[in-house]
């Protein structure tokens, strides 16, 4: 690449893995160090190495995820730099030497190494930039003689401005649609055509630079811990309906189940405008109405980063989460975002409150045509109790799915009134009833109408381990609640208080799995001194690894995995006791 003119970031890209002459070349070059595998991609095996002292295990470590998942566990290493951008760019080569670009991708927004959101063209960027960005691409892939699809992929140095290549992915990436919608071509056709030794249709004079275009990565994920891959069913999946300027590209539906031996990416959601801030506008309207529920989902942290000031200017770069976790992230001890998340989650149960009752209505009402609703079923069934006015109490338990730390308890006493309308009251002071009318409009669409204001919401429920689970999308909310199966009935004043089901499993100091996986490696033995934050042991889902470290300082009890061994989510692997 040097040979041809394209920028290349100091660094050793030996084959000699020897790991005294990989720590000799590491100070070469000198620390931040980035470690990553010669092969594969989406950011499995990279290890950012500050100091000497963390080179061995962190090269180690990338050594054996990079043999899990790719077969190969040869390593480079590179200068890392501290304030970067990653930006891609899409090229093609045919048989009869021709290359050409089709401008850039900007794929710097990412966690764990991996892109989340991309766009295409990269936001603020100079054309001058952007002509020699891509005539660097295309050097390098005439200095390799390559043909077919490929992306060029460049770091970009915030701070002094040049970029410098990467690497080359020989094929079509995840995210080369937005590079479909900017230049109006199918890329997939490119790629057979060329195989099949024919010549590129376009030259790059005719390449077309239509608008702009987002792609948004939806994850099965546990977004407060750590972006963390999720399992289980997908009991509520509706994605977004797709027209010309919306794409959806997925392998699952409703009722599939996400498992652990696969990428945990269920969809990606691909939009475009004619401009940046009309494909922004688009991307935040179809994040707040694509709906997934049974497993965790990174939607709602997706539209927190649409949201953000410095990504709607396009000041991105690749620690963009990092540097603005304070917003992306709930704080909780920002009072008042705190009040007003309370407060919207109390809202959406009264909501949820009345299209459960409003739903019961319409199923009782449809079986027995021609009654006005008062009926005497109400009163011998749950929810409604025999009062002069069919009324019932409800609790449900809100699960803030970005805190993850905490849920609250929401307790309504409803009552169906003469006009059809629900009275929906909290023991809470200073919090007066709220009168609300839910109409039924499909399955789990209802209109709801609360003073004056009508919205439409949807509503999916199911059932897991005597819980029932509902969630609730309105605007751009969505709220997730639980429920015990069992419903009490006693009198309003007689509300029995429950305590968090989940935070009672296990005794304190028990570290359960934070994802199923496979015990790659047991650090410590039993009863072994520790300290807060040692790692204790390695798991890997996914052909990622993560490790699982000490809560606090004390000894360890109760160890009984071994490397090997598959274990379940939120299954205990030892404990931790204070000295």
């Amino acid at each position: 690449m040097g040979a041809a003119g394209v920028p290349l970031v100091p660094g050793y890209h030996g084959s000699e893995q020897d790991i005294e002459l990989m720590k000799s070349e590491a100070d070469k070059i000198g620390y931040p160090i980035l470690i990553k595998p010669t092969h594969g991609g989406g950011g499995k095996g990279m290890r950012i190495v500050q100091s000497p002292n963390e080179f061995v295990d962190s090269f180690l470590g990338a050594q054996r995820e990079a043999a899990a998942s790719f077969g190969i566990n040869t390593i480079l290493l590179e200068k890392y730099i501290t304030k970067p951008r990653h930006i891609e760019v899409q090229i093609f080569g045919d048989k009869h030497g021709n290359v050409l670009h089709l401008y850039e991708r900007d794929c710097s927004v990412q966690r764990r190494h991996q892109k989340i959101i991309e766009e295409a063209p990269a936001p603020n960027v100079m054309n001058d930039f952007r002509s020699h960005l891509g005539q660097a691409a295309v050097s390098a892939a005439k200095a390799v003689g390559y043909h077919n699809a490929g992306t060029v992929e460049f770091i970009v140095d915030t701070v002094s401005g040049q970029f410098y290549f990467m690497e080359m992915n020989t094929r079509l990436q995840v995210e080369h649609p937005v590079t479909e919608m900017i230049v109006g071509q199918d890329l997939v056709e490119w790629q057979i055509s060329v195989a099949n030794g024919e010549p590129l249709p376009i030259n790059q004079s005719q390449v077309p630079l239509l608008g702009h275009a987002f792609e948004a990565r939806i994850y099965a994920e546990n977004v407060p811990k750590g972006f963390l891959p999720a399992t289980g069913v997908l009991h509520h999946y509706r994605p977004v309906p797709v027209s010309p300027t919306v794409r959806v590209e997925t392998g699952v539906e409703q009722g599939d189940t996400v498992s652990m031996h696969y990428d945990p990416m269920i969809a990606k959601l691909v939009v475009s405008g004619e401009n940046r801030a009309a494909a922004l506008v688009k991307l935040k309207d179809c994040l707040s109405k694509f709906q997934v529920a049974g497993v965790p989902t990174n939607i709602n942290f997706l539209q927190k980063l649409a949201d953000h000031r410095a990504f709607e200017n396009g000041n991105v770069e690749t620690h963009f989460i990092e540097h603005y976790k304070d917003d992306l992230f709930t704080d909780p001890n920002n009072l008042t975002r705190a009040k007003e998340t309370y407060d919207n989650a109390r809202f959406s149960a009264t909501l949820v409150a009345a299209c459960l009752c409003e739903k019961e209505h319409s199923a009782i009402k449809s079986s027995l045509p021609g009654t006005n609703g008062l009926l005497p079923i109400w009163y011998s069934h749950p929810p409604f109790r025999a009062h002069y006015q069919a009324s019932c109490t409800m609790e449900l338990e809100w699960e803030n799915e970005y805190d993850g730390s905490s849920s609250e308890f929401f307790t309504f006493s409803i009552t169906y009134q003469s006009d059809g309308n629900y009275l929906i009251e909290t023991e809470e002071v200073n919090s007066p009833g709220l009168e609300v009318k839910a109409t039924l409009l499909h399955d789990q669409d209802f209109r709801v109408e609360t003073d004056g204001v009508s919205m439409d919401v949807s509503l999916s429920a199911y059932s897991k381990d005597k819980i029932k689970h509902i969630h609730l999308w309105h605007g751009s909310h969505h709220y997730h609640f639980r429920q015990k199966l069992e419903l009490d009935l006693s009198d309003d004043n007689e509300i029995q208080q429950k305590t968090n089901f989940e935070t009672a499993l296990h005794p304190p100091g028990t570290v359960v799995a934070p994802m199923a996986g496979l015990v790659v490696k047991v650090l410590v033995m039993d009863g072994t001194k520790v300290e807060e934050g040692q790692p204790i042991l390695v798991l890997e889902a996914m052909k990622m690894e993560h490790v699982v470290k000490a809560p606090f300082s004390g000894h360890v009890h109760g160890l009984q995995v071994t490397a090997g061994q598959q274990v379940s989510d939120s299954s205990p692997l030892f404990s931790v006791k204070g000295e």
